[in-house]
């Protein structure tokens, strides 16, 4: 019993990619359409996408058109081909606003460029671009039962594009680059006024100070050390019970006998 079960899917595979082999190879777009569609609706979508591919031009301006374009720009999604698929997408907003499917090809030609955000990079140029296309889509869909999925969104580009400045101003002072360090910090904490990094990036930004100040040379250590007193003083009455209080204080006094402020 077995073996007939057996015998019986290696034909129906064979059949099956024989169908395939001929409809990918025949000029006639109506089987490729259909083969295309029910491959589609059978979620086999890179080998549905490969014949759309072959049909959209012919399709342009016929009544299958539509259709056509939102299962081709939905294989690129879940195929993963992101890039494609925001591309595929914002095509069939502009060519169809008036679809049943428009809002949803909306949103997830907006969540495409979210997926390609990187969560690693020090170039945060595509989460803004991500940031942006939500934010659009809000714009145009205010009613949209999908709002509440496309804030949530921007939400964790918000706090990833602020996780990154934060990285990157603390990167500075790793490589002992403590004024583009205390500058990226300032940036930081006038860009996100309310994160929750900020207690942090006031510590760093004194640490980078203390750093820069000890560092210098005689005739710019004095401006050098005001400065690290004003960030000192500054963190002290926002964060009376920081867990870096104590440090900080320790090099407020080595920066006394230092310069006997």
């Amino acid at each position: 019993m077995r073996k007939v079960i057996y015998t019986l899917s290696i034909i129906i595979f064979t059949v099956s990619c024989s169908e395939y082999q001929k409809a990918l190879t025949t000029d006639e777009i109506s089987v490729k359409f259909n083969l295309g569609t029910e491959l589609y609706d059978n979620e086999k979508f890179s080998k549905a996408s490969r014949l759309f591919a072959q049909i959209l031009p012919q399709y342009r301006g016929k009544p299958q058109a539509q259709k056509l374009t939102y299962m081709q720009a939905m294989c690129f999604y879940n195929t993963k081909d992101y890039n494609s698929a925001s591309y595929q997408m914002e095509r069939f907003v502009n060519s169809y606003p008036d679809s049943e499917k428009v809002e949803e090809v909306a949103f997830l030609g907006a969540k495409s460029y979210y997926l390609m955000a990187p969560v690693f990079s020090k170039d945060p140029e595509n989460i803004k671009i991500a940031i942006d296309k939500l934010q659009e889509f809000i714009n145009s869909y205010p009613e949209s039962e999908l709002i509440n999925d496309a804030n949530e969104l921007i939400f964790e580009l918000d706090y990833r594009l602020e996780f990154k400045e934060f990285n990157i101003a603390l990167q500075y002072n790793v490589l002992t680059d403590y004024q583009a360090s205390i500058k990226s910090f300032d940036n930081f904490l006038i860009d996100f006024p309310g994160s929750d990094l900020r207690e942090k990036a006031l510590y760093h930004r004194f640490d980078s100070a203390y750093k820069l100040a000890i560092n210098s040379v005689v005739w710019k250590q004095q401006e050098r050390i005001e400065n690290v007193v004003n960030y000192f003083n500054s963190f002290k009455n926002n964060y009376k019970d920081s867990e870096f209080l104590k440090e900080m204080e320790t090099k407020m006094e080595e920066l006394v006998k230092l310069n006997n402020i």
